[in-house]
């Protein structure tokens, strides 16, 4: 009977060793399972900044009205998918695009910085950059893959989009100028 339980406790385990555990370096955050999979979503037409808008145009000169946006962005074990697609924009113009820690807000800011995978260094392999130049009808769109995963309580809140292209190297490396519009992600 003893053999048997033994027996059933292996085989209720078996598949325990497929699952990816994100391992983060001492101090940037919990090691969690990141088997599941993670997916968020927003969009629609920009708006003016107001209590609970999830899709904002700070500065409608650079995001005219009308202008919209489609983001999501995905995750699984061991792979971050992400991908914007606009309409309404400047015609010909690029935009700099990062996910960022926090929901849009009234302000800019309150987005705060960008979503980090693991450590607060400021490139193109530790964050998700999403630039993208439009088109003659002010269309584009963007993806982004990276080798890592979300990690389930420190998700990305928002995209958002900014006056210039990111700058890749230096100092400056992950600036992009003001930030014009942001998109509030939601888990779906």
């Amino acid at each position: 009977m003893r053999i048997l339980g033994v027996l059933a406790v292996a085989l209720l385990c078996a598949g325990c060793a497929e699952r990816a555990v994100d391992t983060h370096p001492a101090g940037h955050g919990p090691a969690v399972a990141s088997s599941a999979e993670i997916r968020l979503t927003g969009g629609g037409v920009f708006s003016a900044p107001e209590p609970r808008a999830s899709v904002i145009a700070y500065d409608t000169t650079l995001v005219p009205p009308g202008a919209t946006a489609r983001v999501t962005a995905e995750s699984g074990a061991v792979l971050a998918t992400s991908t914007v697609t606009v309409t309404g924009m400047l015609p010909g113009r690029t935009y700099g695009v990062h996910l960022h820690v926090n929901p849009c807000g009234l302000k800019p800011e309150d987005a705060g910085p960008h979503y980090q995978h693991a450590h607060a260094h400021a490139s193109a392999q530790n964050e998700v950059w999403l630039d993208f130049t439009t088109d003659a009808r002010g269309e584009a769109a963007a993806t982004a893959t990276r080798d890592w995963a979300f990690v389930a309580g420190r998700l990305p809140r928002s995209l958002v989009i900014h006056a210039e292209p990111t700058r890749t190297a230096g100092a400056e490396a992950g600036a992009a100028g003001p930030r014009v519009a942001c998109v509030t992600l939601i888990q779906s």
